[in-house]
């Protein structure tokens, strides 16, 4: 949701045929019309509809909700291209676009990701489902040469109005694909288990938030200037972010970044605001998409799926997860990320067989419905995989265990006492990349981790040189356990494939890096401690007492091949990526003090008693 230029270039579908040539064929073959659609309860909704020139035939509907603007507005002014793939534009559909309520040039009042209402007490309630359904019914009976059959897509916040439009019920509605769609914001977008996203919010709501109000407009909000292309310098001198309100033209102002600040436990306010346990009643077909290396939603796509899945058994319910960033799989050809190499342009595969065959299927009944359950990017190995459920079932959990001198192992250690301890200072905190950023880049996912490695303030574990190939599939659990001086502190965990020496460089390889011996993130999350036994109610540490820190890493399939080592490294500043932690127990450290900052020392357990693991789930 919250990177500015992924929002950018999904509002105006940028993807693999030249911008020239799609707005050639837009201009070409569609004619634009706006109008409002009126709600139940009497709000209008500004609607943009590319209808074909051809008026002989009838054709399916395309809708996307979004709150990033339908634009371009006005008579004679046109998209640069429509639909979710310029593939899928040429096939002949009807493509219409809604500004949400409260957004842009709609009316109404913006309620972040709106609430469900499973029960609507009278007809004039309203939510996203309804806004969908009432939109929905108002194209079909009014849309001249519509075939009676729509579908949905969009992408990050558009796919949460996808998501949420899943349980409208309106019988035109037959296909929808939410692709990485927010689900719940405290475990996705704003938070990681209780760790703040720093640059990612910091930076998005200046540009987001341009009016809070009833009154329809098409003007952008005044940008924020940093001042520095240097985030880790700029948000070590801005301080606890109870400072940022001093920007009284940006984050001062703004009621959603407030927000965040004003609930840093996971309460009524967050949970009223979670769709995943709403994916009730769905009767039409449904596509997940996401990627493996999605910085924002990466929490929204594997829980929709899974929601999704477990409340509407036997539905068409299709997952696709291929080595992408934040809406990668719509633009680009998906071959390269970084420094990694993927070996074939996996976006474009997508977006002429995945994609195109789904909605072309289920809206103009051609082709054949050949999708299995889950169609799978295998990274490392580099090769699309069919699963029938996922995770797959054939994957057994396992335990990899930490171990004393550094070592990672599927054998339990024996030892009776055996840590390893680090210093951690939230003032001279770990830098979440090697390379100057004042935002969330969207490699860091696939970064290379010797600069961390190197570090005193990183754990490093790491197998031997691997004998034959190795393949997680699946969510990763950490199950560690920590002591601390302190009262109060982050664990972050990172599961790395480290390259042999002789690995060759990639032809994308920066000319700086080398991929022989290579630390490429597989996957990462953080746990702020205070959390660690309930998301609602935070409670300190008790200084050396040795506690249990568990919570989930999200799911990945890959494979870690013959020659690697898998490594694993524990830190507990990953910064500016997550905001800092004073390691003195805050009730809220939004409005910490400067003084509560204090380095602590942590203690990773690895011994018969206490023994610090990850359960993973291998192929066999």
């Amino acid at each position: 949701m919250k990177s500015l230029i992924c929002c950018i270039l999904i509002c105006y579908s940028f993807i693999a045929f030249s911008q020239t040539t799609d707005v050639d064929y837009v201009r070409a073959n569609y004619q634009k019309k706006e109008i409002y659609v009126k709600m139940r309860d009497g709000v209008r909704l500004f609607t943009s509809i590319y209808l074909p020139k051809d008026s002989t035939k009838k054709y399916p509907i395309m809708l996307q909700r979004t709150p990033y603007s339908v634009a371009p507005y006005g008579d004679g002014k046109i998209k640069n291209s429509l639909g979710p793939s310029s593939e899928l534009m040429r096939d002949g559909y009807i493509f219409v676009y809604q500004d949400v309520r409260g957004r842009w040039m709609s009316e109404g009042i913006f309620v972040e990701m709106r609430p469900h209402l499973d029960d609507k007490k009278n007809t004039t309630d309203i939510d996203e489902s309804t806004d969908t359904y009432d939109t929905i019914d108002w194209l079909i009976n009014n849309i001249t040469n519509n075939s009676g059959k729509v579908g949905m897509w969009g992408i990050s916040y558009p796919g949460f109005y996808a998501s949420a439009g899943l349980m409208a019920g309106h019988p035109a509605l037959v296909a929808s694909s939410p692709q990485a769609p927010m689900a719940d914001l405290w475990r996705d977008d704003s938070f990681h288990n209780g760790a703040f996203m720093l640059p990612h919010n910091f930076g998005f709501y200046p540009s987001f938030t341009n009016r809070t109000d009833d009154k329809p407009t098409q003007n952008f909000n005044k940008p924020f200037t940093y001042g520095t292309p240097d985030g880790y310098k700029y948000y070590l001198n801005l301080g606890p972010l109870k400072n940022s309100l001093k920007f009284t033209e940006h984050h001062g102002k703004d009621p959603y970044w407030q927000a965040n600040l004003e609930h840093p436990n996971y309460d009524d306010f967050w949970k009223s605001h979670n769709i995943l346990n709403h994916h009730k009643n769905i009767k039409h077909a449904v596509m997940i998409v996401g990627g493996w290396y999605d910085a924002e939603d990466l929490y929204g796509t594997f829980k929709t799926y899974k929601s999704v899945e477990e409340k509407n058994p036997g539905i068409s319910n299709t997952f696709v997860v291929g080595p992408w960033v934040h809406g990668g799989w719509a633009r680009g050809d998906g071959e390269t990320l970084g420094n990694v190499n993927f070996g074939q342009k996996t976006s474009v595969y997508y977006r002429e067989n995945i994609e195109r065959k789904f909605f072309n299927y289920y809206l103009k009944g051609q082709g054949d419905n050949v999708f299995a359950e889950a169609l799978m990017y295998e990274t490392g190995t580099n090769k699309w995989r069919n699963f029938s459920e996922w995770p797959p079932k054939i994957a057994k959990e396992k335990d990899l265990y930490l171990l004393s001198n550094g070592k990672l192992s599927f054998d339990a250690p024996t030892e009776k006492k055996s840590f390893s301890e680090y210093i951690s200072d939230p003032n001279k905190p770990v830098p979440s990349s090697d390379y100057i950023t004042s935002g969330m880049p969207r490699e860091y996912m696939v970064d290379d981790q010797r600069f961390a490695s190197r570090r005193p303030d990183v754990l490093t574990f790491q197998t031997e040189v691997l004998e034959k190939d190795v393949t997680l599939a699946g969510n990763i659990l950490a199950n560690l356990k920590v002591s601390t001086t302190g009262t109060d502190a982050d664990f972050i965990v990172k599961v790395i494939d480290v390259y042999p020496d002789d690995a060759k460089d990639n032809p994308n390889t920066e000319k700086k890096m080398k991929m022989s011996g290579y630390q490429q993130m597989i996957r990462s999350e953080a746990m702020r401690g205070k959390f660690r036994k309930s998301i609602e109610n935070p409670v300190p540490f008790k200084p050396n007492k040795v506690e249990e820190v568990n919570f989930e890493l999200q799911d990945i399939l890959h494979t870690f091949q013959k020659g690697h080592r898998i490594m694993v490294q524990v830190q507990s500043t990953f910064f500016p990526i997550i905001d800092r932690n004073p390691q003195k127990f805050v009730p809220n450290i939004f409005y910490a003090e400067p003084s509560d900052f204090q380095s602590a020392t942590h203690k990773i357990y690895h011994e018969k008693k206490n023994a610090s693991s990850l359960k993973v789930r291998v192929m066999e």
